[in-house]
């Protein structure tokens, strides 16, 4: 194996999950050592086994029990690192808790971590991992880092998702209020829909999502908007770590690679997955026309020197290629 430079330890909070098993592929291929955490289920063992067999795991990767109900849970694993990314978050789109509680745990949870990194005197940055639902709504075609979703209207119309959407929006303006007041440097990156390969052992509900012309639709899944913005999985995990790494950067930074319509995907993906036309043409037969989706910049990531590398091709490529393999397709 390549030996690569050492850059110290990180934290990673949510490793098990999509985004984050990814990351944690990838810190330790460039050399950073990895404290991630993950909760436990006092019923059953959780197989991390997709974590603990990757390459440089078994000297660089300590794995951590923790809890977002509990915050103070996390100090052990931030005790030590130079860098914090917090990707975990509650996955709730069916509201089965309200909104009040999982916003709550959400808040709770970023303050108790912020807390700790103050506590750890090592951790120089934080980066949060935010989401798009947290821009949207506003009247702007294009959608930059001012922009902030309409929380009372969300209440009001109570959309799908709508408890993860308030979430991640008070708990970003929480954390980004709370880091100034104490002078934590945290950045925070906005990623559209997540797509690309997966080495998590069940197809991730983003990669699902994002296959929904080739897979059909499923119980409580998303459907497409009319404008679809994609991002590969590993260009976000690239963004999060050009970003704990790159001393220019500030704030809010949306990661979103490219934009296509519903029926331009639909063309896309008969052309170049033939095999899978029957389906993508009884998916786009059967949609349903919802209103205007508005433009996502990515242009302040670009602009302090950030570069995407890969296109809708190699997302639904390496999609494929992982549901193949895990008998899905």
């Amino acid at each position: 194996m390549e030996e690569v430079k050492e850059k110290g330890k990180v934290c990673l909070t949510g490793g098990t999950g999509y985004l984050g098993s990814w990351m944690v592929m990838r810190l330790l291929q460039v050399g950073y050592s990895v404290n991630t955490t993950i909760r436990s289920h006092p019923d059953r063992k959780k197989d991390v086994s997709y974590l603990t067999n990757l390459p440089r795991a078994q000297e660089r990767l300590h794995i951590f029990n923790a809890d977002l109900a509990r915050p103070e849970s996390f100090k052990a694993a931030i005790e030590g690192c130079i860098g914090v990314f917090h990707v975990a978050h509650p996955m709730e789109f069916e509201n089965k808790e309200s909104e009040e509680m999982i916003t709550q745990r959400s808040i709770d949870s970023i303050i108790g971590i912020l807390q700790a990194c103050i506590e750890s005197k090592t951790v120089k940055r934080v980066v949060y991992t935010s989401s798009a639902a947290t821009v949207m709504g506003g009247s702007s075609n294009i959608i930059d880092e001012n922009s902030w979703a309409d929380v009372d209207l969300i209440r009001t119309l109570k959309p799908f998702a709508s408890s993860y959407t308030i979430s991640k929006t008070l708990t970003e303006k929480a954390a980004l209020e709370f880091a100034e007041i104490y002078g934590i440097d945290l950045v925070t990156l906005i990623p559209t829909w997540i797509h690309g390969p997966f080495i998590t052992p069940q197809i991730p509900s983003s990669v699902r999502s994002s296959m929904e012309m080739i897979l059909g639709h499923q119980n409580n899944s998303m459907s497409y908007p009319p404008i679809v913005p994609f991002v590969h999985v590993d260009d976000v995990t690239n963004a999060h770590i050009f970003l704990l790494e790159n001393p220019n950067a500030k704030g809010r930074y949306i990661c979103s690679a490219v934009e296509i319509t519903r029926e331009k995907l639909a063309e896309f993906l008969s052309t170049r997955y033939p095999e899978y036309r029957k389906q993508i043409n009884e998916y786009t037969g059967s949609s349903v026309e919802q209103p205007k989706h508005t433009s996502l910049s990515s242009k302040k990531l670009l602009e302090i020197g950030f570069k995407y590398k890969y296109g809708l091709e190699e997302m639904f490529d390496g999609a494929i290629e992982c549901c193949k393999q895990k008998g899905i397709l």
